[in-house]
């Protein structure tokens, strides 16, 4: 059976892109008979509120999407990612970084397509010594060593997408200088301590699935199928950010009911071919991965 999941960060209100996101993670599990499952990551003490969890499955349940556990708080789960993170140690992959911030960019290669930085491993062969000096001055982040190996998988969208661990991701973090572990080894964890089968969310994180596909078999386990969904971007083309609370729930839901704004989200991704308020539970016969777009959509519920 396929489990799929929510995994909200309740770092402010959810704006419409994480609806979009939301609603077809939950009508690809539903649409297969399966289950969906949510997870609160709010590991981040300085962003995440209690009150924005609460938020978050208020405004999911407003909006008609239903999950089949008690959800799970990774605030709550910081033994759990120890455990995982000294399995990582002991098959010698993780190393202390002291590279600050301006360091990392200085010696860092650009990703080829993107500009992204990829951490050409500077800490990775310090001496025992080294690493005692810059340990009386700087608090380290800890990173795990990637093989020159490629990482392949089949997006449920997007077909073949490959990667090469040490060229295209790079030794990335698992536990920050400040001892919160990174969004890389809490959702693997997760996902793998959850029973994950199915993950659907924006293609913004196509480029972190190899990265975790590796991380999934180093615990021994079976990766879950990967579906990439395409951006819901603001009426001028710009990603939607909390932090301008662009198109958030509480605008919208002043503004349209719960079966019109999906009616919107679900013509948008193909699944409709014109616009009918609906709810989710009335989507769930018409899902097909082959209807959702694959380009970027601006929206336009400004109009």
């Amino acid at each position: 059976m396929i489990r799929g999941r929510f995994a909200p960060s309740p770092s402010g209100r959810m704006h419409l892109g994480n609806l979009w996101s939301a609603l077809l993670a939950w009508l690809s599990a539903r649409s297969a008979g399966g289950e969906m499952v949510l997870r609160l990551e709010d590991l981040d003490p300085d962003r995440c509120r209690p009150a924005y969890c609460d938020q978050v499955m208020e405004d999911l349940e407003w909006l008609g999407l239903d999950w089949d556990n008690q959800p799970v708080y990774q605030s709550r789960r910081t033994e759990f990612y120890r455990e995982i993170f000294a399995s990582f140690e002991k098959q010698g992959l993780v190393y202390p970084c002291y590279c600050t911030r301006a360091e990392r960019l200085a010696v860092s290669a650009p990703h080829l397509s993107e500009g992204v930085q990829i951490y050409p491993g500077r800490c990775r062969n310090l001496s025992p010594e080294e690493r005692t000096v810059l340990a009386k001055s700087r608090r380290p982040a800890w990173r795990i060593a990637v093989p020159e190996e490629d990482v392949s998988f089949c997006d449920l969208l997007y077909g073949s997408y490959t990667e090469n661990l040490a060229r295209d991701c790079g030794d990335f973090i698992l536990r920050r200088s400040d001892g919160v572990y990174a969004y890389q080894l809490a959702v693997v964890a997760d996902d793998w301590d959850m029973g994950v089968t199915q993950v659907v969310r924006g293609r913004d994180l196509l480029s972190s699935t190899p990265r975790q596909i590796w991380l999934w078999e180093r615990l021994g386990g079976d990766p879950p199928e990967f579906g990439h969904v395409p951006l819901l971007l603001a009426p001028d083309g710009r990603r939607l950010a909390k932090r301008d609370r662009d198109q958030e729930l509480g605008w919208l839901r002043q503004r349209f009911t719960a079966p019109e704004l999906v009616g919107r989200l679900a013509l948008w991704a193909g699944l409709l071919s014109e616009y009918a308020p609906v709810t989710p539970a009335e989507l769930v016969p018409l899902f097909d991965w082959g209807k959702i777009r694959k380009e970027d959509v601006r929206n336009g519920t400004e109009s």
